[in-house]
């Protein structure tokens, strides 16, 4: 089946975002010592193609920007900041891309959760507040290009990228081939009216990118925690044992320890361990974050 016209200025339009937050991303991970991952670069390290990563369920799932500590070009690091990129022209699309998203990223933050990793969302187009407000609610941060913006951009260099469903598609070939077929000079001057259009929304974006990545370690709580299993079938006999229970240090059977990591940034990290052993991996791999 051939690709539809409007598919294809989805994908350059995706292509121009992805040019348009590259450079900072790469900026920002030689300042911090992480490696940036991403779709057209080429990595040895990589067993597939694509910016793949498994969900603890199996599934795989392409992405458009991966960082890690640890990682380079011939071995895979820990991921700390998930990254997708998104264009939708109308409302009625935005929540069902948003899901998407969500559905890529958060089986991934969930099996990398000790990373507590960065859950980006780079969007352009229209997206409805709702839908932008159900990823900050998921503890994702949101940069978003709106439509006019991106219309401002192309018509400074005389490209009128304005359509509807019911612009023919040839009209959508065409300006996709112009786009596809523009100099350099002029593609970076579309990227540069973007980003001067949108530069507080970009600089909250690489601000929360840092405060979250470019943490430091407040405190470690380590809690050995001890106590017979006490079962009941009533509130009423639970509530007769807490009153008449001794509390001391050490009372009765050891169970395991919980673990809290406290950071600069206000993240916080715990776990529970019944082993020593277990306790010292841990640690010793927060300490890497």
């Amino acid at each position: 089946m051939a690709e539809s016209p409007a598919h294809k200025f989805g994908q350059v339009i995706g292509g121009l975002l992805e040019s348009v937050v590259r450079p900072p991303l790469e900026q920002f991970c030689d300042k911090q010592g992480l490696y940036l991952d991403y779709q057209s670069k080429a990595r040895p390290a990589r067993r597939r193609r694509k910016v793949s990563w498994e969900d603890p369920y199996g599934n795989f799932h392409d992405l458009d920007f991966v960082i890690e500590r640890e990682g380079s070009d011939r071995e895979i690091g820990q991921p700390v900041a998930f990254i997708e990129v998104a264009w939708r022209r109308y409302t009625k699309h935005s929540r069902n891309k948003v899901q998407e998203i969500q559905g890529a990223i958060l089986p991934l933050a969930e099996k990398y959760r000790w990373n507590n990793p960065f859950l980006g969302a780079v969007l352009a187009g229209v997206f409805t507040s709702g839908s932008l407000d159900q990823l900050r609610s998921l503890d994702f941060q949101g940069l978003h290009f709106p439509y006019e913006t991106l219309v401002n951009a192309f018509a400074s260099e005389g490209i009128d990228i304005r359509f509807d469903e019911s612009t023919p598609d040839e009209v959508f070939r065409k300006c996709t081939d112009e786009i596809a077929g523009a100099p350099d000079d002029l593609m970076q001057s579309i990227r540069q009216h973007l980003i001067q259009a949108n530069s507080l929304q970009i600089t909250q974006f690489f601000t929360a990118l840092e405060t979250r990545l470019g943490r430091t370690i407040r405190r470690v709580l380590v809690v050995p925690l001890y106590g017979r299993i006490n079962e009941f079938v009533t509130i009423a006999e639970a509530l007769s044992f807490l009153d008449q229970h001794p509390i001391y240090e050490g009372s009765g059977e050891f169970r395991k320890y919980e673990i809290l990591v406290e950071f600069s940034n206000g993240d916080k990290v715990d776990a529970f361990f019944s082993s020593k052993q277990k306790v010292h991996e841990f640690l010793s791999f927060v300490a890497l974050q």
